[in-house]
C-alpha cells in the first residue's frame, strides 16, 4: 500500500478542535484525512470511526443514507471525550465513485435495492478496501481502537491487518422514510448491527 504523509493544519470544528492529516493513495492518486482530537499517544485503545466518503449525505444532507449523521455523531462523540480521531476515506458510493453511484440512486428509484443496484452496475455490493487505514494508523502511532462502527467487516479487515479492536461503539441515528430501506438491507444483506 503506497500511502504517504502530506501534511498536518488544525481544523477548529463546532465539535471541537481537531488536526487534519491529509494522506495520498500514491498508486491511485486519491486523497485520505485523519482528523484527530487530543493526544490519542500511549497504550490506551482510541475511539475511531472509519468513514467512506458520501458526498450525498455528508455534504448535501441526503436522507437516503446514515452517512452525514452518523459523521456528525462520530465528531461529537470524538470531540466531546476529547480524544479520538475519524479517518475519512475517499470511497464514494461503497467503492463505485460519485456518477456510479448517481446511476445506482436511479436504479433504486426504479424499485432496486442498494445491493442490488450496485450489483446492476457491474459492481460488488460493497467495494470499499480498508486496507488504506494500516498506514494512517501507523503514522499516527495508533495500535488500538474502540472503533464506532455498525459494520463487522470493518472489525474483521481491521484485525486481519493486526490491530487489536477492544471495543464496538455501535452508532444508532435513526431512521426516516427515506432510508427505512436502505438501513434494512445493511442489517439483512450486510450484517450491519443496527438496531
Amino acid at each position: 500500500m503506497s500511502v504517504k504523509f502530506v501534511a498536518s493544519a488544525e481544523l477548529p470544528t463546532q465539535w471541537g478542535p481537531f488536526t487534519l492529516h491529509g494522506f495520498e493513495d500514491e498508486s491511485t492518486g486519491k486523497e485520505h484525512v485523519a482528523l484527530v482530537c487530543g493526544d490519542i499517544s500511549g497504550d490506551e485503545p482510541v475511539l475511531c470511526r472509519i468513514h467512506s466518503e458520501c458526498l450525498t449525505g455528508d455534504c448535501l444532507f441526503s436522507l437516503r443514507c446514515d452517512c452525514g449523521p452518523q459523521l456528525q455523531y462520530a465528531m461529537k462523540e470524538v470531540g466531546s471525550l476529547g480524544r479520538g480521531m475519524i479517518l475519512y476515506l475517499r470511497q464514494e458510493g461503497r467503492g463505485i465513485g460519485l456518477l456510479n453511484k448517481i446511476k445506482a440512486y436511479a436504479l433504486q428509484d426504479s424499485g432496486a435495492d442498494t445491493v442490488e443496484a450496485n450489483e446492476q452496475l457491474g459492481f460488488a455490493a460493497d467495494g470499499r478496501e480498508y486496507e488504506i487505514c494500516k498506514p494512517m494508523l501507523e503514522h499516527l502511532g495508533v495500535s488500538a481502537l474502540r472503533l464506532l462502527t455498525n459494520n463487522p467487516a470493518k472489525v474483521d479487515s481491521l484485525k486481519a491487518m493486526g490491530f487489536d479492536v477492544s471495543e464496538i461503539v455501535p452508532i444508532q441515528t435513526g431512521s426516516n422514510p427515506h432510508n427505512e430501506g436502505y438501513l434494512s438491507v445493511k442489517v439483512a444483506k450486510m450484517g450491519h448491527l443496527l438496531k
